[in-house]
């Protein structure tokens, strides 16, 4: 068990409780988010170590590290990811000016991401601390997937982009792995990094029922600002920020799931279609962000 003392983002002593919540998707054990009165910032305490969390990932419905379907979300999910594919090489075409390159995916899950970047011609490497996970990627798809310990190896300066699309917020240590990724990161390097949003509109709707709260696997909840601050503190340059706009969908689908809702999907759908419209208009209340950033 990690406990808090200081807030982990700006070591301001004045932290307290912000929300209790509990894991729906697994143990259903609660767990308490602790907010920083100073900078904002919003973390897991007293979350599971990197000897214990492995237990919180062992089950077949955790999506990013299977492909079985088990419901209408999981159907939306495997759908979105399908268009977002695209939409991810898109990004990274127009923020790294490259068509081709040298490419990590950090927390590669399934390998569906990694997998198109090796067929559309991109080096691919990734990163994935699910051994089972790993292992069938690499025969699947063939990919080169390294376990977390193995990131040392790698050769300084080798890489012209490095992607964690939701992948952060369950770092033990998301600062070390930052100061990694600027070593790896060609000067000019990018880095882009997918995140939920915990001052989003269906956050504040769904409350302690928000399904991108996620603990205890989530362990950080950031917003634009205080994602902002990491930044700043860990040496990057923020340039650019985008809705990932599929993400409502499925959070507020699984979030109704949650709730107890009666036909929670088509709840679902029909809240995360106001919350997008919502955020239409204030980009900083969407859901999931993609933070685009520069060595």
């Amino acid at each position: 068990m990690v406990h808090y003392t200081k807030c982990p983002l700006c070591s301001s002593e004045e932290i307290g409780k912000y929300l209790k919540t509990d894991d729906h998707f697994l143990s259903k054990e609660t767990f308490l988010l602790f907010k920083c009165s100073g900078c904002g910032f919003i973390f897991t305490q007293d979350h599971p170590d990197e000897s214990e969390i492995g237990h919180y990932y062992k089950s077949e419905k955790y999506l990013s590290h299977n492909d079985t379907v088990h419901g209408f979300s999981d159907i939306l999910y495997r759908l979105s990811r399908n268009v977002m594919l695209k939409k991810k090489l898109r990004i990274i075409k127009r923020f790294t000016g490259l068509r081709k390159g040298n490419l990590l995916d950090v927390g590669t899950g399934s390998g569906h991401f990694a997998a198109f970047m090796k067929e559309k011609g991109w080096i691919v490497k990734g990163i994935e601390i699910n051994e089972k996970v790993r292992e069938v990627s690499v025969s699947r798809f063939g990919l080169d997937i390294l376990s977390p310990g193995q990131i040392i190896t790698l050769q300084s300066e080798g890489f012209d982009c490095v992607t964690l699309w939701h992948v952060l917020e369950h770092l033990q240590d998301p600062f070390k792995y930052a100061s990694e990724i600027r070593r790896l990161l060609k000067p000019g390097g990018t880095c882009i990094v997918a995140l939920p949003n915990c001052n989003s509109y269906d956050a504040y709707y769904y409350k302690a029922f928000w399904a991108a709260y996620d603990v205890p696997r989530h362990l950080w909840h950031f917003t634009p600002q205080t994602f902002k601050n990491f930044t700043e503190k860990t040496g990057f340059m923020l340039k650019e920020i985008k809705a990932l706009s599929f993400d409502v969908f499925y959070i507020a689908s699984l979030s109704e799931k949650y709730k107890m809702s009666n036909l929670h999907f088509i709840s679902g759908m029909i809240r995360g279609l106001w919350f997008a419209f919502l955020s239409w208009f204030k980009k900083d209340r969407s859901s999931s962000l993609i933070y685009l950033l520069k060595k």
